[in-house]
């Protein structure tokens, strides 16, 4: 199949996403749209309060100068007031930046600048220390508020005298085709973009994917923690889903306090990237074989893969129903515990999970829901629905969204989600968007059904020297699965064959080397131990058996620091900037291919 559009569910809404809040207060005014922890306690904050904050602060912005289609930035972690700043911000009629708090000043100086900020919020004050170091570079930008040192309530004292008629105004005249916000792309390569949704692209979506994941946003108490940035489009349109649909949510910043969080929120369903899922196995398992049980996970892992899989053909047996049902008791409800006890469904995206591991979530009962979408899109395009959840694919498209599979294998998207082009950059607008279909550079399949998977990166697919195309992707995603490896880059363009750079989980190294009774060593030190070796080189065999000879990895050298966001290697959203990989390792690489 080449095309597959699902037709839009409801009716186009009308207004913003202010318009939602509003609506939302007036149909449960009581109702809790949000939860705050306060220690290790959470006070519910009602749609009628959330609405009260939300116009309390819009009144300080217009009383600041801000006006309808002024641009303000957002800069912080996930926290309550990331949340209440972004909508106060539309309340006042205005647009969001988002800001990554992890951004150099570089970086900074860049969006605010691009976007022509008036003003900006920001969680700290080295945060604000950073706006101020690049004033010279963002003249527009005059008002920066802090959220540590009560900047939001100065801000509300300053609007006490505009008048609720001010505010009706400002965000009254806005329609579902008015901007909502910027979020400028991760930038791999190049200067970031700045994509421009708008509250259409939000609102639409959100009631659009409410009608395929009902079950999942309408159970009995259902609520989310967000931990991903909401400067990151995935969380950003999880926020919305939840105002849109009456989920009650939390927020998370600091992922070393996940675990207790979760525990003390007890969340429905969850959203994450792979790699943490993936950490959430290694652990299990390093932990498991570190008490001496190491043995019993494997064999229940191996049950849920088992059982999930029977699942989509007739159904587990009666042995291995009395296996699964025995690790239930031995081994997942352990693992569920975790999680906080009730999460049923996790919304996965980012990239792609892997089989193995959808299996194994799905085999302890956490739904792993994969879906697939980018910046461009508002998050999700497609999406898999937990009464057909098809491993291994990112799902069909939610009603309202279309894909279609181009001659050269590029996967194109169209719908109410697709943004509205790239701020003031007209040729890259026309570049990505012909004829109402976004160009995304991703390649992938569809199914008879509809179903997408990605199967590589248009930019990124390595041809050998001998003509041979090979998708990174898979080999890298496999690899990355193994408890010790951190990250791993598959390079070969243009060289006799394909080759690995790898790097070593600092988290999971001390653990694994307890667990094979080796002694205590450095990261740099590790990556020249043979017992290190000999296990990256199995994760390399493992990977190996998903490709033919000719795309398989022969070569590979361990790297003695691992890929991070700090070292430049990462994107915030844990994307690999290659070109700046083969840059720093230029000399390894060509070690690699040297004789």
């Amino acid at each position: 199949m080449r095309e597959f559009t699902v037709p839009a569910a409801v009716e186009p809404y009308p207004g913003t996403m202010a318009d939602v809040v509003v609506d939302r207060a007036r149909a449960t005014p009581d109702a809790a749209m949000f939860s705050r922890r306060e220690g290790d306690a959470w006070t519910d904050v009602s749609a009628a309060q959330f609405l009260a904050e939300a116009t309390a602060l819009a009144k300080g912005l217009i009383a600041s100068g801000i006006e309808p289609g002024d641009r303000v930035a957002l800069m912080s972690r996930t926290r309550y007031e990331w949340t209440l700043a972004d909508h106060a911000i539309w309340f006042a009629g205005a647009v969001t930046v988002p800001v990554y708090e992890t951004s150099s000043a570089e970086q900074v100086a860049w969006i605010l600048s691009d976007s022509g900020c008036r003003a900006v919020f920001v969680e700290a004050d080295h945060h604000a220390a950073t706006v101020a170091r690049v004033a010279d570079r963002t003249p527009s930008c005059t008002h920066t508020w802090v959220f540590d040192s009560g900047g939001l309530d100065a801000l509300v004292d300053s609007g006490a005298d505009v008048a609720d008629d001010a505010v009706d105004a400002a965000h009254g005249g806005r329609t579902a085709s008015d901007l909502a916000t910027i979020i400028y792309t991760s930038g791999t390569t190049g200067r970031p973009k700045g994509c421009e949704l708008t509250h259409g692209n939000f609102v639409d979506l959100s009631r659009n994917a409410e009608s395929s994941l009902w079950e999942v946003l309408h159970m009995e108490g259902a609520s989310t923690l967000l931990f991903l940035p909401l400067a990151h489009i995935f969380a950003r349109f999880i926020q919305a889903l939840c105002v849109t649909t009456g989920v009650r949510m939390g927020h998370q910043p600091d992922p070393k306090e996940l675990l207790p969080a979760l525990g003390s929120f007890s969340p429905t369903f969850i959203l994450s990237v792979p790699r943490v899922f993936e950490k959430v196995y290694n652990s299990a398992e390093q932990k498991a074989t570190a008490d001496g049980k190491g043995k019993i996970f494997a064999a229940a892992a191996q049950t849920a893969i088992d059982w999930s899989k029977a699942q989509d053909t007739g159904g587990p047996g009666l042995v291995l129903r009395g296996k699964h049902a025995l690790f239930d008791r031995l081994v997942y409800v352990k693992l569920r515990d975790r999680l906080g006890g009730r999460v049923r469904y996790a919304v996965s995206g980012g990239a792609p999970l892997g089989e193995r591991l959808g299996h194994f979530f799905r085999g302890i009962g956490l739904v792993v829901l994969e879906g697939y979408g980018l910046t461009e899109t508002t998050a999700p395009s497609t999406v898999n629905v937990p009464e057909r959840v098809k491993i291994g694919t990112v799902g069909k498209p939610i009603p309202g969204c279309g894909v279609r599979i181009e001659d050269d294998g590029e996967v194109s998207l169209s719908g109410v989600n697709v943004l509205r082009g790239y701020f003031h950059n007209d040729t890259a607008t026309a570049e990505a968007i012909v004829d109402g279909w976004f160009h995304t550079g991703d390649l992938g399949e569809l199914d008879e059904d509809g179903y997408l998977t990605i199967t590589g990166r248009k930019k990124e697919i390595i041809v050998t020297a001998g003509g041979k195309n090979v998708a990174p992707a898979q080999l890298e995603d496999r690899i990355r699965a193994h408890p010790l490896v951190g990250q791993c880059m598959v390079v070969g363009d243009q060289r006799a064959f394909v080759a690995a750079l790898v790097t070593l989980d600092p988290e999971m190294l001390p653990i694994w080397l307890a667990n094979n009774d080796r002694p205590e060593m450095t990261t740099a030190q590790a990556a020249e131990d043979p017992d290190v070796l000999a296990a990256v080189q199995s994760a390399i065999d493992d990977a190996n058996t998903l490709v033919s000879k000719a795309e398989s990895i022969r070569k590979f050298t361990v790297l003695p620091v691992d890929f991070t966001e700090e070292s430049g290697h990462l994107t915030p959203s844990m994307k690999l900037k290659r070109n700046v990989v083969l840059s720093d390792y230029q000399a390894q690489v060509e070690k690699l291919y040297a004789g």
